[in-house]
């Protein structure tokens, strides 16, 4: 028997990496394993016939909803594009109820956290989603905490992860609970992953919040900051590089991005202060001091807040796992 059987829930339009992702994890995992502590990878679909993905090709279910009532350790619903527009098929939501009884942990990746809500399973539990649909599944699913700038979110037996890759994430976290973060990370440098993100990691790089017109005056802020990360920056500072008021500056970049001056600038000098801790061996000060941070202690603040990891630890992770 294997040492931990994990279901993937199919279905029509589901998007192919959400779950080829999570397989590959488990099935390289075995590499590291004893035989009788291996992951068994099944795909659960409605019915035998194949479903198409969102990018053409086609999944054969290994089990039925009708064979499949229980024994996994692991249950995920993989997401699809039309997820958030749309009820998904009655026959999936109706399985999908009943998953905290057929197993220990259960979940989703990315928009699969909507079938979820249909099945009621998201009240007063923290999940996320891919970032463009946290607003969607917040709205739809009220009760729900939706958490839209984590990689995965970890509930009790709940586990939802972020966007499409952010499976990989999830699958490498519970690989990394059952057999601990070496195997995890062995796992992540087979896969071609530099590291094994952590839960709390933002799922935002200050780009994805960039303007629709790159010539417009918040574009030229963004510029601005990234040019001179290390730089001291004020809302004044700032309007001046535009060309705008204090006021006009703030309003207008709320509009355009969605964030505050403010949480940009700190967004950038985090994914600033991630590159140069993931390819250097600088101190940690020096990180610090050249990220605009100005003390490695604002810097350990305001990763622990962020990523829910100190620099150290962060760095650590791309040095603890040997070669393979």
């Amino acid at each position: 028997m294997p040492g931990q059987a994990v279901a993937i829930v199919i279905h029509e339009g589901v998007q192919a990496l959400d779950v080829a992702g999570p397989v590959d994890v488990f099935t390289e995992a075995n590499a590291f394993l004893d035989s009788s502590d291996r992951y068994e990878t099944i795909l659960v679909a409605a019915d035998r016939d194949p479903v198409r993905a969102s990018n053409g090709i086609r999944l054969l279910g290994d089990v039925t909803f009708e064979d499949a009532n229980g024994g996994f350790d692991v249950i995920l619903v993989a997401g699809g594009p039309a997820l958030p527009g749309a009820a998904p098929e009655p026959r999936l939501v109706e399985w999908v109820k009943a998953a905290p009884w057929h197993s220990s942990v259960y979940g989703s990746i990315c928009t699969g956290a909507f079938v979820l809500g249909h099945a009621g399973l998201l009240d007063e539990r923290r999940v996320t989603t891919h970032w463009q649909d946290a607003p969607a599944l917040a709205a739809q699913f009220p009760k729900a905490k939706v958490e839209p700038d984590l990689i995965y979110v970890r509930d009790g037996r709940l586990i939802t992860s972020a966007g499409v890759t952010a499976g990989i994430d999830l699958a490498l976290a519970l690989v990394g609970q059952r057999h601990g973060a070496e195997t995890a990370l062995k796992v992540a440098k087979r896969l071609v992953v530099v590291a094994q993100r952590q839960g709390g990691q933002s799922q935002f790089s200050p780009y994805l919040s960039a303007p629709a017109d790159p010539d417009s005056p918040i574009a030229r802020v963004q510029d601005h900051v990234m040019a001179n990360i290390g730089g001291r920056h004020t809302l004044e500072s700032l309007a001046a590089a535009a060309g705008m008021s204090t006021r006009n500056l703030a309003r207008h970049f709320v509009q355009e991005t969605g964030i505050t001056p403010h949480e940009f600038i700190e967004r950038a000098r985090v994914d600033a202060a991630r590159m140069m801790l993931e390819g250097s061996d600088l101190p940690l000060k020096a990180v610090a001091y050249d990220c605009g941070f100005g003390s490695a202690d604002r810097m350990r603040i305001v990763f622990t807040a962020r990523l829910g990891v100190t620099p150290a630890q962060y760095r650590a992770s791309f040095r603890k796992a040997d070669p393979v």
